[in-house]
């Protein structure tokens, strides 16, 4: 009974993490739905005077971007700001002949006048931290811009963002992204959903309450004095940007952010993309977590209820840690659930649970009914994408559950960057991009075992039991075996 005493345990630990994070997503909710409409009120520089155009640098840190760099430099030299108060950086740590092609790029556009700098460094110190601090060091800006490659800003992004600055609290200005690729693949519109959510519910909901949001590394500027003030920035975690936007922040300044404001990015195509993105991301936030929870928690001047919803955000990764470890149990817990009929109450407890995915349903309406209307059709194809999304998240469970191992224990590794591809319409391939790591990793042979395990999860339910199966959880296994499914055998397709 001593095992399944520690299955129990373990389960019912990771079930109660998962509802506390739904809560937290329910209140973003509420926060969200009472959110002011307009920022009317709020103090802003006005542009069409010539004594308040504030100097702004633009930087562009890149690193191998041969599919994307003309298009880049392109749309942001389509910037309207006056420009003897504009510069451009092209921090170019890249190793491949796109420096070249870059750098010839740049010439063409320095010919026609536009104030742009191709800045290179020895090495990769710091990666897209150091790449940023060193741009700094000579950024003659009082604002910083910052896109990374796939971005493509539209021509009056500055003039709709840079006025918010007139408020001397504010230290950042953050804008939403779009996707204009959202409707590619199955990949691209399940992202798409993901960011979405964390675009309105996660970062409105926090930002009209006060609590911490971050800045998401590009599509938003930066007060110079901002980013000194917070302690400059570091490449000790993956995620740099919520590293300074906290540090920021625990010093008081104020981060605007614009959900009106659409700033269009590109979207991984392939899966070998996203899994680079995903671990970078989710070790990032685990690594942040050692590194904030500590000032979080000991600073006088946050709320507590600010101060758990740091937690909770600083743990977001942490949740596909818990969904896994959700999952490898509950077939155990099939099993134990009909061999002891004494623990039937806390089996009929533990179904309470289910509450978090409605919860999370409901969170997700919300946000998607807003761009996709109320109309039945609209519902329907949401319950399916709402479905889809959740079980190619559970099929990322166990990658992205070692990227926050690795964050939480202090494993170092290097910042891998995202491949981009500049796909400009539904029949463009991916597969002759050279940047697309072609050799299999350990993982995605788990990731099939895995797939499976859950089968054998959903045959457990015909054979469990007296009373001919157990079916509760079989819609969960189901959704484990369709993700795990979809995540291995598009990693191996990816191969190839």
């Amino acid at each position: 009974m001593l095992l399944e005493s520690i299955i129990i345990v373990v389960y019912s630990t990771a079930l109660i993490l998962i509802f506390m994070y739904a809560l937290a997503q329910l209140n973003l909710l509420f926060n969200y739905l009472g959110a002011p409409k307009s920022s009317s009120q709020d103090e802003k520089f006005d542009l069409s005077n010539p004594d308040q155009v504030p100097f702004v640098t633009i930087q562009l840190p890149v690193y191998n971007e041969m599919y994307v760099m003309e298009r880049l430099l392109d749309n942001i030299v389509k910037l309207e700001y006056p420009s003897h108060k504009l510069e451009i950086q092209v921090l170019d740590d890249s190793t491949d002949e796109s420096i070249e092609t870059t750098s010839e790029q740049i010439t063409r556009l320095q010919d026609k006048g536009f104030n742009i700098q191709h800045i290179r460094r020895e090495n990769r110190t710091g990666f897209k931290a150091g790449a940023l601090k060193e741009g700094l060091t000579v950024a003659k800006g009082e604002y910083i811009a910052i896109f990374d490659a796939d971005f493509l800003p539209k021509s009056d992004w500055l003039k709709r963002t840079i006025p918010y600055f007139k408020n001397d609290k504010i230290g950042v200005v953050q804008t939403r992204w779009g996707h204009i690729n959202r409707d590619y693949s199955v990949l691209t519109r399940v992202q798409a959903f993901a960011l979405d959510a964390h675009f309105t519910l996660e970062q409105v909901g926090r930002n009209t309450k006060g609590h911490f949001i971050n800045f998401n590394g590009t599509a938003g500027i930066w007060r110079k004095e901002c980013i000194i003030d917070a302690g400059n920035w570091e490449g000790d975690t993956l995620t740099e940007d919520l590293d300074l936007s906290y540090r920021a922040q625990l010093k008081n300044w104020e981060f605007k952010y614009l959900e009106h404001v659409e700033t269009p990015a590109e979207l991984p195509v392939v899966i070998s993309a996203a899994r680079s993105q995903q671990f970078r991301w989710n070790k990032g936030g685990a690594e942040n977590f050692r590194k904030m929870i500590g000032r979080v928690f000991s600073s006088k001047n946050l709320s507590l209820k600010t101060k758990i919803h740091g937690m909770l955000h600083l743990l977001n990764s942490t949740m596909f840690l818990n969904v896994l470890i959700v999952g490898i149990l509950s077939i155990p817990m099939l099993y134990i659930k009909n061999e002891y009929a004494h623990l039937k109450a806390y089996f009929y407890v533990m179904s309470f649970f289910v509450i978090s995915t409605l919860i999370f349903f409901i969170c997700y309406w919300y946000m998607y009914k807003k761009t996709h209307g109320t109309s039945l059709k609209s519902f329907v194809q949401y319950i399916v994408l709402f479905f889809t999304f959740f079980s190619i998240a559970m099929g990322f469970s166990l990658h992205n559950s070692i990227a926050v191992i690795e964050g939480h224990i202090g494993k170092r590794s290097e910042f891998v960057r995202t491949p981009k591809f500049n796909m400009n319409s539904l029949t463009d391939s991916w597969k002759n991009n050279k940047y697309i790591r072609k050799k299999p990793s350990l993982n995605v042979v788990l990731e099939g075992l895995l797939m499976l395990y859950f089968a054998f999860g959903m045959y457990s339910a015909f054979i469990v039991g007296d009373q001919g199966g157990d079916f509760g959880l079989f819609p969960f296994h189901l959704m484990l075996f369709v993700g795990f499914g979809f995540v291995f055998f598009n990693s191996l397709k990816s191969k190839t």
